[in-house]
């Protein structure tokens, strides 16, 4: 047994949900009219109503317990200081660096990375300042119109969901596109929406490398000059993320316009670096300073605020109480608001890449649950696809609840039922309804969920959202002593497909594989080689 299991917080919370688990949560509510004030906190404009949960002041005092055991503010205090807190990489975790508004220096091997990190963010204020008012040009002298956006994992995901969630601020005359998919489909459906003359390539790669990000601009590339450009033209029309300067300028590009960011950014936490390009070109940089300072000012919050009254460690203490303490496998994100359509696809990265481990920061193998399968839909879509199951499937589901109190649109009636509906879910899953009469018809509740709730959805208000998530996730990490911060796993399905699209290209070559692996190769080839014949 580990040590986490065997602790004396772990056995405390053990022998609390025992005396707990049998309670129904709304007959907690009818012992505590102050139970909402207790169980919900606001901060960085976000208010957070966690008093759904089957939980009580001594569940808090208990978890937090555990959070003290496991070394949550030393490892905070480590993480916002620049020491390696990625220790299979030996790197510091410094995405708090890329929105550090304070003035405040934190220091990676004696250097000040805030004056870089103001230097990136200047230069990318140029540029997209030129872009957006018409003075970046095109070969031809025509502005730009379309921006695509190729990466993959967090270079894609991130920029994307903010573009997304933030359209009501975006520049609607440039339109935005992301390519991330190795499937042809993926860039050839781009391809014939845009026009080469005014057409901008963002190619984000820290190292220029990425085998899919490659691949697609490659194809970008050979797609631009056939339309008539000439090579020199392609520094007008492609610019990149990356460190590789040498890689980047024989692609074609500027290196003037190859825009810096630094190992200590992981890819899932990055849009707050150059990889937020497009989100900056779209909405322009004053409103993307507005996204660093909300997720700043969740930072200070997170850095600050008591464990017990602080909003990421809360979230994150209440998802281990599911997690470990009541066997729930996933946990649903669920947006009432359209604009957020891609949070639940960002969150399933941000959580699962970082917490899906089962080797310590020791190297023994945990003996307790992980991270959870994130998933989820907007609202009230997702009420007409798989909420059946929240209600009265057999596994427990803790849900998110996301909600913005102000639309940007104008039509009070939609949004009025919209939030009728999201706060009616909340109150069935916690109180169930029971028909003596008809099974069928009956919901035991006791679903636990919590609400996020901002006054509207801006710049400011998403960053917040988005870094009370990732400090959430760095704390359960901490907790079931984890490095939330590598991702070796992606690393060997990568190395494989490398050595299998070799095979594949080669007519008479298959490797040593399973007997699966090796059929699957030759029926692509066989397929392949029938075309190609009666092509001829």
């Amino acid at each position: 047994m580990s040590n986490l299991t065997q602790s004396p917080a772990w056995q405390a919370l053990a022998a609390h949900r025992d005396s707990l688990a049998s309670t129904p949560i709304r007959e907690l509510f009818a012992q505590d009219r102050e139970r909402v004030e207790r169980f919900s906190r606001e901060a960085a404009g976000v208010y957070v109503d966690y008093s759904k949960n089957l939980i009580n002041d001594d569940t808090i005092a208990l978890l937090a317990a555990l959070a003290r055991q496991a070394g949550v503010e030393e490892r905070r205090r480590a993480m916002f200081a620049g020491e390696r807190i990625n220790v299979t990489e030996d790197r510091p975790v410094l995405h708090v660096a890329l929105r550090e508004r304070s003035g405040a220096a934190i220091l990676v091997d004696g250097e000040n990375v805030i004056s870089n990190v103001l230097g990136v963010l200047a230069k990318m204020r140029r540029f997209t300042d030129a872009v957006r008012e018409g003075a970046w040009r095109g070969h031809t002298g025509r502005a730009i119109t379309d921006v695509v956006n190729i990466g993959i994992g967090g270079s894609d995901l991130g920029p994307r969901m903010v573009c997304e969630a933030l359209k009501p601020y975006g520049r609607r005359a440039l339109t935005m596109h992301f390519v991330s998919n190795v499937d042809g489909a993926d860039m050839a459906e781009v391809l014939q929406a845009v026009d080469p003359e005014t057409t901008l390539f963002v190619i984000a790669s820290k190292t220029f490398t990425t085998r899919e990000t490659l691949l697609n601009a490659h194809t970008a590339r050979a797609w631009f000059l056939r339309s008539g450009a000439a090579e020199a033209a392609i520094a007008k029309h492609f610019v990149a993320v990356s460190t590789n300067e040498g890689a980047v300028a024989a692609f074609g590009i500027d290196p003037g316009n190859m825009f810096e960011f630094w190992d200590w950014v992981g890819g899932r936490y990055s849009l707050w670096s150059a990889i937020g390009l497009p989100i900056a070109l779209y909405i322009g940089m004053d409103a993307f300073e507005a996204l660093l300072a909300g997720a700043h000012a969740m930072d200070r919050h997170f850095a600050e605020a008591p464990l017990e009254q602080n909003l990421p460690v809360l979230l994150a203490l209440i998802g281990i109480w599911h997690t470990n303490f009541f066997c729930a496998a996933s946990h649903l994100i669920a947006p009432y608001d359209r604009y957020l359509h891609r949070l639940p696809a960002y969150l399933q990265q941000l959580d699962m890449e970082s917490n899906g481990k089962s080797v310590t920061l020791s190297g023994e193998r945990v003996d307790y649950a992980t991270g959870p399968v994130i998933w989820g839909e907007p609202g009230t879509n997702g009420q007409h696809a798989f909420f059946q199951l929240l209600h009265q499937g057999s596994a427990l589901i803790p849900a998110d609840f996301i909600v913005c109190m102000q639309p940007h649109h104008g039509l009070d009636a939609h949004h009025e039922v919209l939030l009728a509906n999201c706060f009616a879910q909340t109150e069935a899953l916690m109180n169930g309804s029971h028909a003596k009469d008809a099974p069928h018809r009956s919901f035991d509740g006791n679903r636990p969920t919590n609400t996020i709730c901002v006054d509207k959805l801006d710049p400011a208000s998403l960053g917040a959202v988005l870094a009370l998530y990732e400090h959430k996730v760095f704390v359960q990490g901490v907790i079931w002593n984890i490095n939330s911060f590598d991702q070796w796993g992606v690393e060997l399905g990568k190395r494989l497909a490398v050595t299998i699209e070799g095979e594949i290209t080669q007519p008479d070559t298959t490797g040593a594989h399973d007997r699966s692996t090796t059929s699957l190769i030759d029926r692509f080839k066989a397929r392949r080689n029938a075309r190609a014949e009666s092509a001829n």
